[in-house]
């Protein structure tokens, strides 16, 4: 099977988010986007503890016209909206959201954890929604690492988060064709991915050291490929957490504006619109 080409190594940057440092390795200075995949953070908090729940974390705010998803690696991330929805993710699960036309939630660390303290390790990142469906009715997946199946080697482990690989089914529903899977590896393992090839595709090194189709990439390292094959050959040469983000093109238009992701920039003025007039809901907070 031919192997994808890599486009092109992009060291992630890291950025200033509301006074939290985080790494962006999407948008950069080569691509503003790979459709359908908008935005890549990954963010490494260390909570100094005795805090309370309310003011730490990401309060209410809100989204409409995509999906933001966020991977949960170190701590766990509460999340609270305007539809009710009310949950705990823990490490090594993933927090899938679609906004739809409009939603408004909270991001925030257990009670517990802003309590005693500890590590945070998240990536989020933005896919995109087609046109006719970023006016459907909002959702929430909070998925657990129990419920996501996995596929286990000697000395890797893959998690379907979205999509079939190796005719196993990720749980997470897309509005477009895409497969997106976290991964771990132990240094000296090796691993061949399939991949279909024409979808794009990205791949994020949280940490550790790969070479990837005969190229070394390193920690914090968003390597893009060419839909040019089918394949990913990874070694690992030191113990290494990733993940792979990879969809079919949507091939629409895209307009954004903050937390609004449309077609039109008529689309985006209305979104504020609805915003500021409460239609993308309410959202009380409740704290322990």
């Amino acid at each position: 099977m031919k192997k994808k080409s890599i486009q092109q190594v992009i060291p992630s940057q890291k950025i200033n988010m509301g006074g939290h440092i985080l790494e962006q390795p999407l948008p950069n200075n080569v691509m503003d986007q790979l459709d359908p995949f908008l935005l890549v953070h990954h963010a490494e908090w260390e909570l100094k503890g005795n805090q309370k729940q309310q003011d730490v974390g990401i309060g209410g705010h809100p989204h409409r016209g995509f999906s933001p998803v966020t991977f949960i690696f170190q701590g766990d991330i509460r999340h609270q909206d305007s539809f009710g929805n009310d949950a705990i993710v823990n490490a090594g699960g993933t927090q899938w959201m679609h906004a739809g036309k409009g939603i408004t939630h909270s991001e925030r660390p257990s009670a517990a954890l802003a309590e005693k303290g500890g590590m945070q390790e998240i990536i989020q990142f933005w896919v995109n929604t087609p046109a006719k469906h970023k006016m459907e009715q909002p959702y929430y997946l909070p998925l657990a690492k129990e419920d996501t199946p996995f596929l286990e080697g000697d000395k890797y482990n893959l998690q379907i988060v979205a999509g079939e690989y190796k005719e196993i089914k990720g749980p997470a529903k897309t509005f477009s064709p895409m497969l997106l899977l976290r991964g771990e590896i132990k240094s000296s393992g090796t691993l061949d991915i399939d991949i279909p090839a024409h979808y794009n595709t990205l791949m994020y090194l949280l940490d550790g050291d790969l070479t990837v189709n005969g190229e070394i990439v390193k920690k914090k390292d968003l390597i893009w490929f060419k839909n040019d094959g089918e394949c990913i050959q990874v070694s690992a040469n030191e113990n290494t957490r990733f993940i792979i983000l990879s969809g079919e093109p949507i091939g629409e238009d895209v307009k954004s504006y903050g937390p609004f992701v449309m077609n039109t920039q008529t689309e985006i003025m209305q979104a504020l619109r609805d915003a500021q007039m409460g239609k993308m809901g309410v959202l009380i907070e409740n704290f322990d």
